[in-house]
C-alpha cells in the first residue's frame, strides 16, 4: 500500500478546493449557520491533525505517479 502525508495534501495541494467543499457541505446541512469560512477550515485542519496519522495508508490504485 502507498502512503500519503495527509495534512500536507490538504493544506498545500487541495486547500482552496477543500475549503470550498467544506463550506458548501456545511451550508447544505445547516443552511442558516453563521460561521467564518477561514476559521472553519482551520478547525478542520486541526481535526485532521488530531484524528489522522501523519502518514495515512491508501490503496496503490489510488496513487498515480507522474509520467
Amino acid at each position: 500500500m502507498a502512503q500519503v502525508k495527509i495534512e500536507d495534501i490538504i493544506v498545500n495541494d487541495l486547500s482552496r478546493g477543500m475549503r470550498n467543499a467544506l463550506e458548501e457541505a456545511v451550508r447544505e446541512v445547516l443552511p442558516d449557520a453563521d460561521f467564518d469560512r477561514a476559521e472553519l477550515f482551520r478547525a478542520f485542519k486541526r481535526a485532521v491533525r488530531r484524528k489522522c496519522s501523519t502518514w495515512e495508508q491508501v490503496r496503490d490504485d489510488y496513487v498515480k505517479g507522474e509520467p
